[in-house]
C-alpha cells in the first residue's frame, strides 16, 4: 500500500481548522492509501495550536509542527515538505479553498506516471477585481522575463512524487518561490484545473504586503532582467551622449559656435534623467547584493518550536501497520 503525506501550513485558522480536518478526513478515509497528515503552525497568534493538539489527540495520522514564529507561507510549506514521508506528498492550504475532493484524481494521475500534479485555479468570482488584475499582471511579467515558466492561476496545491520532493529538498535558498522552484525542476507534470470554493471561515491572511514580497522574491530569484533593464538604459544614455558630442563637433567645425550656448532646462533634464537611471540601476544591484548577503549567511529557513503527535504511539503504529 502506498503512503501519502499531506502538508498543510496554517496561520490563525482556528475558525476553519475543525471543519477542514473533517472535510479532509471524509475524502481520504475512503481511499486505499496510508495517509500521514502534517499541519505546520506558522506562528499563529490565536487558538490554532490548541486545536491542532486536539486533532492530534483524536487522529493518529496527524503530526503538528509549531514554528518558533511566523516565517511565512513558503517557509512553512518547506518545513512540512522536509519532514513529510510517503511515496507521494500533497501540499494544500487549510482554509478550504484547496478542495480535498481533488485528492483522488491527483493520486490517479500520480499512479499514471506523473511526478508532479499541478492545480490551476480557474476564474474566481469571489476574488476582488484588484487581486485578479494584479495576479494576471504578475504572471504575465514573470513569464516574460524569466526562463522558468510559471503556471498562471497556479497555487501551492500540488502533488509530488518522492523523487520530486527529495529534489526540491536539496534547493535550500532563503528567498523561496516554490511554484517557480517546482517548475524549474522539469519533472513530468500535468495540470488539474479547479474552481476554488469559498473559505470555510475567516478571511485571507495573504495581505498585499505578503503578496508583494512573494512577487519580489519571484522576480529577483528567477530573472536577471532588472539588471539588463538598467544596463540597457545606460546604453541608451551613452548613445545620446555620443550624439551630443557629434552635434557639438559639427557646430565647431561649421563655425556656428554661437549656437553652443547651453540651455539650463535641457542641462537639468539630462542630469536628472541620467542620475535617475543610475539610481535605478544601483537599486537593482543593491537588491541582488542584499539577496546574496542573506543567502551566504546560511540562516535556517525556519525554526521548529515543538512537534506534537498522537499521545498514543501504539495507536499510530497499529494504524500504520494496517
Amino acid at each position: 500500500m502506498h503512503t501519502v503525506g499531506i502538508v498543510i501550513p496554517v496561520f490563525n485558522e482556528e475558525e476553519a481548522l475543525p471543519a477542514f480536518h473533517r472535510l479532509l478526513s471524509q475524502v481520504i478515509d475512503s481511499l486505499p492509501y496510508r495517509f500521514l497528515i502534517y499541519y505546520v503552525n506558522d506562528g499563529s497568534r490565536d487558538g490554532t495550536m490548541s486545536i491542532l493538539q486536539s486533532i492530534c489527540a483524536q487522529d493518529a495520522r496527524v503530526t503538528a509542527l509549531e514554528l518558533s514564529r511566523n516565517f511565512g507561507h513558503q517557509a512553512a510549506l518547506t518545513a512540512g515538505l522536509d519532514v513529510a514521508e510517503g511515496d507521494f506528498v500533497i501540499s494544500m492550504d487549510g482554509d478550504g479553498q484547496h478542495p480535498p475532493d481533488l485528492i483522488p484524481e491527483m493520486l490517479r494521475l500520480a499512479q499514471a506516471g506523473y511526478d508532479i500534479v499541478l492545480t490551476q485555479r480557474l476564474e474566481d468570482e469571489h476574488l476582488p477585481l484588484f487581486k485578479r488584475l494584479t495576479a494576471d499582471w504578475f504572471y504575465r511579467l514573470i513569464n516574460r522575463i524569466s526562463d522558468t515558466q510559471i503556471l498562471p492561476g497556479g497555487a501551492d496545491f500540488r502533488l509530488m512524487s518522492r523523487r520530486a520532493v527529495d529534489s526540491l529538498r536539496r534547493m535550500r535558498e532563503y528567498h523561496r518561490f516554490l511554484r517557480g522552484m517546482v517548475s524549474w525542476m522539469g519533472f513530468r507534470s500535468i495540470i488539474l484545473p479547479y474552481h476554488p470554493p469559498e473559505r470555510l471561515a475567516g478571511r485571507s491572511k495573504y495581505t498585499l504586503r505578503k503578496m508583494l514580497k512573494l512577487a519580489r522574491d519571484a522576480v529577483f530569484s528567477f530573472s536577471l532582467v532588472p539588471l539588463y533593464i538598467g544596463l540597457s538604459l545606460g546604453g541608451v544614455m551613452l548613445g545620446l551622449a555620443v550624439l551630443e558630442v557629434i552635434y557639438v563637433l559639427s557646430l565647431w567645425l561649421s563655425g556656428d559656435r554661437a549656437s553652443l550656448a547651453p540651455g539650463w532646462s535641457s542641462l537639468m533634464f539630462m542630469l536628472l534623467f541620467t542620475n535617475g537611471i543610475l539610481m535605478i540601476l544601483l537599486g537593482f544591484v543593491g537588491v541582488y547584493v542584499g539577496y546574496i548577503f542573506q543567502e551566504v549567511k546560511r540562516r535556517p529557513i525556519y525554526l521548529v518550536r515543538s512537534v506534537v503527535q498522537s499521545p498514543h504511539p501504539s495507536a499510530r503504529e497499529d494504524w500504520e501497520g494496517e
